[in-house]
């Protein structure tokens, strides 16, 4: 009786497992979707998916070290960046539940140096949910020059930078704007709180993960184990070795085997020494905030009306994302070490074959709905731009009409319809012109992979305005960086910053573009311009003051 039972329970199990499996058809597909951008003698990726806390597919294609002929296998270590945020803070929350902070904390209670002149809270949670206002340590060394990727930056080089930071981007706490040196000072919070160093901290936290092959670097000198290095290609392929050694924010190094250890106990909320409430919190949105698109170092979105928790990374040509989706209980990881593979299109490439949509259309218009009023070359010329602040620019070279975009090659654009062009070599990427309901021209452009959005010409009356009043010299004390502005002709501008030239573009009487930066500013009292605010995407409002 007793070993009928047994066998019962075999069985019944069996049935269980076989119900997780892939059909044959699904692991064709798979393996079809990983290896479709990995070409002979290249790198390329680690993929695996976990269901119901079970491991269903892993897949490796490519080298991990093209030079050695060392495939990619399941010792192979990826820096995945931005996707190490979601160990930071779970590392806060083991703290956390141990009463040895609490996410309402002020950070200055850690750091009293930090902000002394903002008198707002500034807490652990705005950390962990980007809605503190610190600006982005990597744009700030942008700003001075730096391309950070080539230093040597540590954690000491980011705290020193943030110090000089007398202004936020935002009041703390009134809205999300990502930014990496809020998980830069979570890794220093631990050191503080732990009395040592974050990576010894967490790699013990890994051990009882049951994650032996991951770990922070916080010293590039001493990474350990099978790398897969990062591979570009321009005509062949290329590596570059890694110097950076800032983390909390990214700089960790794993392999596939322990991030789908890590999948199996966040399904099954099981953990030898972690509880169930503090697991499961971790994959949820924070308590007590207005920011619900983002968590505890993972983003919340829908894809395809499947509601999904994420987090992608990328430093270079490493790359990697996790995706898990709830409903269907199953986690896709994919890391990769080639500038090829795009990791978001296969991530959700991938989900496609499980959620069975891989034939689905997307949920949104990936072409104009039908062709509009003709509209001539000259009709669409000029400059564009979103609600956002990003912009395009239509000229018109030797009869032929191109889109120029800031850090991208001049794109020819071809007529397909009377107000509707696609570019020269990508027909899936669609431009339609028409006029908006104040008769502004405006440009909606469409792609398979991303909803449509729309840019409105700018159109500003500055004959009025003396171009003359920005000249001059400007500095900022937080950054220890100054510019000059000289007038060129019409609306164009020559600025200095550093050594660096940059073309300024006066848009209104209080607003220039230079390059990726937005400069705004103001006649004071006198009728002079004094003050120059300077913004690019995680930093805003740099205060600049004429020398």
């Amino acid at each position: 009786m007793k070993s009928n039972m047994i066998l019962l329970v075999f069985l019944v199990a069996s049935m269980l497992t076989f119900g997780q499996d892939l059909t044959d058809a699904q692991r064709a597909q798979l393996d079809k979707i990983v290896t479709q951008d990995v070409p002979k003698d290249a790198p390329g990726a680690a993929v695996g998916i976990v269901k119901n806390g079970k491991i269903i597919y892993t897949k490796y294609a490519g080298y991990a070290n093209i030079e050695d002929s060392l495939q990619i296998g399941n010792m192979s270590r990826f820096n995945i960046a931005s996707n190490g945020k979601q160990f930071t803070a779970f590392a806060i929350l083991t703290l956390a539940e141990k009463g040895k902070l609490s996410l309402e904390d002020d950070i200055r209670k850690y750091f009293p140096n930090l902000y002394k002149n903002i008198k707002q809270p500034i807490k652990i949670k705005q950390l962990l949910n980007h809605s503190s206002g610190i600006r982005d340590v990597y744009r700030l060394w942008s700003l001075q020059g730096y391309t950070w990727w080539k230093q040597q930056f540590s954690n000491a080089d980011a705290m020193k930078l943030l110090q000089k930071q007398e202004a936020l981007n935002f009041a703390p706490g009134s809205k999300f704007l990502y930014s990496n040196s809020n998980y830069i000072l979570l890794a220093e919070i631990v050191e503080k709180v732990t009395g040592t160093s974050f990576v010894a901290y967490t790699n013990q936290m890994f051990k009882k993960l049951d994650m032996p092959n991951t770990s922070f670097v916080d010293d590039f000198t001493n990474i350990k184990g099978q790398i897969a290095r990062p591979y570009f290609n321009f005509d062949t392929w290329k590596t570059y070795d890694w110097t950076c050694n800032v983390h909390g924010d990214g700089n960790l190094f794993t392999t596939l085997e322990d991030q789908l250890q890590w999948e199996k106990t966040i399904q099954s909320l099981e953990s030898d020494y972690f509880s169930k409430e503090i697991l499961a919190k971790s994959q949820k949105i924070l308590e007590n905030t207005t920011i619900d698109s983002y968590g505890y170092g993972l983003e919340f979105d829908e894809y395809k009306n499947e509601k999904y928790r994420y987090h992608a990374g990328a430093t270079g040509a490493w790359k990697a994302i996790t995706a898990r989706f709830d409903d269907e209980n199953f986690s896709v990881v994919t890391m990769i070490n080639t500038g090829k593979i795009m990791q978001m299109m296969q991530a959700m490439q991938l989900a496609d074959v499980l959620l069975g949509k891989s034939e689905e259309k997307a949920d949104f218009a990936i072409v104009p709905a039908s062709v509009g009023a003709k509209v001539s070359t000259q009709d669409i010329l000029g400059l564009y731009r979103t609600d956002s602040g990003y912009i395009m620019e239509f000229e018109e070279h030797d009869g032929k009409l191109y889109m120029i975009r800031s850090g991208r090659n001049d794109i020819e654009l071809l007529r397909e319809a009377d107000n509707i062009f696609h570019q020269w070599n990508d027909k899936a990427f669609k431009q339609e012109f028409t006029k908006n309901s104040d008769g502004v021209m405006q440009i909606t452009a469409y792609y398979p992979t991303v909803a449509p959005f729309t840019l409105t010409r700018i159109e500003s009356d500055l004959s009025k305005f003396d171009r003359t009043l920005l000249n001059g010299s400007f500095q900022n004390s937080e950054t220890d960086t100054f510019f000059t502005i000289k007038h060129k002709e019409d609306n164009t501008y020559e600025i200095t910053l550093g050594n660096r030239k940059l073309e300024g573009l006066l848009l209104y009487e209080n607003e220039m573009m230079a390059n990726n930066y937005n400069l705004s500013f103001e006649k004071d009292a006198t009728g002079n311009i004094n003050e120059i605010l300077v913004s690019s995407g995680r930093i805003q409002n740099v205060r600049y003051k004429r020398k």
